[in-house]
């Protein structure tokens, strides 16, 4: 039997090993992304900060990570999509390690953003493993198994995530990443076979990288701070960056494919919700815990209603959205949405969990489950077949770019100051503000979908997302080209 690239049966251990493997990697990407919002006010309180270092202890991760994303991906194709996942499964376990022995917010910070590269390297690997490694007759079950598994992970993330907080301490949160990549490495070593894209060619487009993500971190650090000359030099930045793409033979994020309308507005549709999404994980985690008076395991116990949803819903929802076209759910989720970020503003002190917080997660989570499945569907349908990989992956960027820019801006529209998680009554105020904000934003990216998605965008050619299972909070599930038969 052949257990080399596109070869795998997933009947085999060689198979069983490879997707215990991608779904150890991806899950500590997912897992972090979620569960350290949790963890914030006992990080604050240890390590005494002020609200700016809990807003880069979230946005130093996202940076690295959405900045880099889509030169993972090419140099998994280029050098070997195990050796590139390996790697960023290694970097990624490193800065984990020194999250967990960070003695000050500078170096934890500084920690969080090596995180990030090492998750841009090990995430857009895992699932093009999956497509290189398993044989034709069985990809299709096999990425199957890996999303389901993968949603799992993410679904009890904030559980896990309030249950290290309140037991042994915040920076078990970062060290349960070391036995797991222990786990990881060497059975990937060992049963996956390595693969590259044969046809890749050019060079990387490292400049296009670096501007991106310095134009990412200065609008971030100037509107934290806030300071406006540094938003001023990101957008200056951020002009040089678009200049390198037009002008540069491979760039990293080709114009071209701004060509579709369509793309374009999902993107926009994708920036709103997913801004929103991000400024409220990010806010109701400290609503609960500052002001309701919630543990950390009691935190992330109450979002589990969300993610729950997502994992036994969102196949379906898939299903229903190629059914009845995507702009009924791209117009209705995010709307259904808002309404439970409105319904949070009942959340207070002594706050009901039956009564108060559970409708509004309840609607909260309709609403994420109703639109996830059927953007990421239409995203891949508005493009050509060969360009579906890229676009998921500017999909995927532009969801944590969106929340970058979410956690770094909402605090300051709101009037947070720097010590408004301290304060039960400050920080109940800025939130009855910021909610309101977030379900604006999303009644923006409703409109947008309404007026601008086509019932077919190519439906009938285009590729389908192989990830059934979306339990991502932070951004849609990362899709890859059909891959090509050798």
């Amino acid at each position: 039997m052949d257990n080399g690239p596109g070869g795998i049966r997933l009947s085999t251990a060689t198979g069983r090993w490879v997707i215990l493997t991608t779904v150890l990697g991806s899950g500590m990407a997912m897992l972090d992304s979620t569960v350290v919002n949790v963890a914030l006010p006992r990080i604050g309180e240890d390590l005494d900060t002020d609200l700016a270092v809990l807003q880069w202890t979230v946005n130093a991760y996202t940076l690295t990570l959405a900045g880099l994303i889509l030169l993972g991906g090419a140099l998994g194709d280029r050098y070997g999509r195990r050796k590139i996942f390996v790697l960023g499964t290694i970097w990624f376990t490193i800065g984990s390690l020194l999250c967990g022995l960070a003695p000050n917010d500078l170096l934890l910070v500084g920690a969080r953003a090596l995180q990030g590269i090492g998750a841009a390297l090990l995430t857009p690997g895992s699932l093009a493993l999956i497509q290189a490694s398993f044989h034709p007759d069985d990809r299709a079950r096999a990425v199957g198994l890996w999303s389901g598994l993968g949603g799992v992970g993410a679904a009890v993330g904030p559980f896990l995530g309030g249950w290290l907080v309140d037991g042994p301490g915040w920076r078990w949160i970062f060290f349960i990443n070391v036995p797991l990549a222990a786990l990881c490495v060497p059975v990937a070593l060992k049963h996956v076979p390595e693969s590259r894209d044969p046809e890749h060619h050019g060079r990387f487009d490292v400049l296009g990288a670096v501007l991106g993500a310095a134009a990412l971190a200065l609008v971030t650090y100037g509107l934290i701070t806030p300071q406006v000359w540094a938003g001023v030099a990101g957008v200056v930045v951020g002009v040089a960056f678009v200049v390198v793409e037009r002008r540069r033979p491979d760039p990293m994020l080709p114009p071209s494919i701004f060509r579709s309308r369509q793309f374009v507005a999902l993107n926009l549709v994708t920036l709103c919700v997913y801004a929103a999404f991000a400024g409220f994980f990010f806010l109701v985690a400290l609503q609960l815990q500052v002001v309701s008076g919630y543990s950390a395991l009691g935190a992330g116990t109450a979002l589990l209603p969300i993610t729950m949803l997502m994992l036994l819903l969102s196949a379906k929802s898939g299903e229903l959205g190629e059914r009845i076209g995507p702009r009924i759910p791209l117009t209705v989720g995010p709307l259904l949405c808002a309404g439970g970020m409105l319904l949070m503003l009942r959340v207070g002190e002594n706050a009901s969990y039956v009564s108060d917080v559970l409708p509004a997660l309840l609607l909260m989570g309709l609403g994420m489950v109703t639109l996830v499945a059927p953007l990421t569907a239409t995203v891949l349908a508005s493009v050509e077949t060969g360009r579906a990989g890229l676009a998921s992956g500017i999909n995927n960027a532009a969801a944590r770019v969106a929340g970058l820019l979410a956690v770094a801006a909402l605090p300051l529209l709101a009037g947070m100051g720097p010590e408004a998680y301290r304060s039960a009554e400050e920080f109940g105020e800025t939130f009855r503000r910021a909610m309101p904000m977030c379900a604006g934003v999303l009644v923006v990216g409703s409109l947008i979908a309404w007026s601008t998605v086509r019932r077919g965008v190519r439906g009938a050619v285009g590729p389908r997302p192989e990830c059934r299972v979306n339990c991502g909070v932070v951004a849609p599930p990362l899709e890859q080209a059909p891959a090509r038969e050798h």
